[in-house]
């Protein structure tokens, strides 16, 4: 029996457009299709948005590959103990990683993540950062680590961070800044420090910040502010001090602050009222370039007979106060000298009296 060929011959001029006509309509396509094809099982993938989202899937035994072509991947909640394989995602330009339990990240995690502009790790367990963490992440421009347990900042973690506009410390362990950890983020325009544990500053911990907006110092335990530092800060349009263990104010430190119009929040601090304590907010008042936000919750702390009650309630009484219990010592201890020198005189003059027997007598 003679079977039909399958293969029919055809002319090339009918072969070719067809061929070419294929190609047109295939080709863009290939990418979507390549992203497709390589999505994780346990994820869903967006191929015109090349976005991967794995999150909320126990990802802790897995290894997962993206496609290489990914753009925005989302890990968090999945369980995660340590960093998947991210390297030569060289599309790569948000990841993802809240809420796992990532203990550290080695050196080197960032190789090939080029194209990285935010970069999640808040809500992990990570403790410690390297001299070498952000190597690779030249491109970075938001950084989130709140939520973690750091205890400090190193010197060199975050050298490389020269695109950084916002880095999230909060709610960390930091008891310190280490000299120099925020020298390269000369670019930084928002840092969150608030609910620490700092408890003091240096002058220059933010000497390279000329473009920070936003600086949140809440919830730590800072008890002094040097007078210098602020100074560097010239963009600087709102200070968040709330909630610290602020006694007392410097107004050199407030009117060393260069920026043309600071919003600044001093409530829930423990302040000792006293003259100089008002002389320093009444000063305050009268520069247009700082506003003070909150200024009917500032409440004493010290004396106790002033304990709760708010500052703007006293006034200049405080001052008045002072000047009046000065008057009464300097009165008191007038009066005291000058009874001991008129006592003195009159023991003086009612001397003993000698008569020609040579007996004394006294008066």
């Amino acid at each position: 029996m003679h079977l039909p060929s399958l293969m029919l011959p055809s002319p090339a001029h009918l072969i070719l457009p067809w061929l070419w006509s294929y190609l047109i309509l295939v080709l863009p396509t290939l990418p979507a299709l390549s992203s497709l094809s390589l999505c994780p099982s346990l994820c869903l993938c967006d191929a015109k948005s090349l976005f991967v989202n794995c999150s909320g899937t126990n990802l802790s035994t897995i290894l997962i590959f993206p496609p290489l072509v990914t753009e925005f991947l989302d890990l968090s909640g999945c369980s995660l103990y340590v960093l998947p394989p991210l390297h030569n995602l060289w599309r790569l330009r948000t990841i993802l990683l809240a809420q796992n339990a990532i203990l550290e990240v080695g050196d080197g995690s960032w190789r090939g993540l080029q194209s990285l502009e935010i970069l999640d790790l808040k809500g992990n367990k990570i403790g410690n950062l390297s001299s070498s963490f952000s190597l690779g992440l030249d491109s970075l421009t938001h950084l989130f680590l709140a939520h973690n347990l750091l205890h400090t900042i190193p010197k060199h973690s975050f050298q490389h961070l020269h695109s950084l506009e916002q880095m999230d410390l909060q709610g960390n362990l930091i008891s310190k800044l280490q000299p120099g950890a925020f020298r390269s983020l000369t670019q930084v325009r928002r840092l969150q420090l608030q609910n620490n544990v700092l408890q003091s500053l240096r002058n220059d911990d933010f000497s390279v910040l000329q473009r920070l907006e936003f600086l949140d110092l809440s919830g730590n335990q800072i008890q002094d502010l040097p007078s210098g530092v602020l100074a560097p800060l010239h963009s600087l349009i709102l200070l968040n001090l709330q909630h610290n263990k602020l006694r007392h104010l410097r107004f050199q430190t407030l009117s060393g602050l260069p920026a043309p119009g600071t919003l600044l929040l001093l409530s829930y601090n423990p302040w000792e009222c006293d003259c100089d304590l008002q002389r320093v907010f009444g000063k305050l008042a009268s520069l247009q370039r700082i506003s003070l936000q909150d200024g009917e919750d500032l409440r004493c702390a010290d004396p106790p007979a002033l304990r709760g009650k708010p500052l703007t309630s006293l006034d200049t009484r405080l001052c008045v106060a002072e000047t009046v219990t000065v008057l009464v010592i300097t009165l008191t201890v007038a009066v005291t000298v000058v009874g001991a020198i008129v006592t003195a005189e009159r023991n003086r003059k009612k001397g003993p009296r000698c008569q020609g027997s040579g007996m004394c007598s006294q008066n």
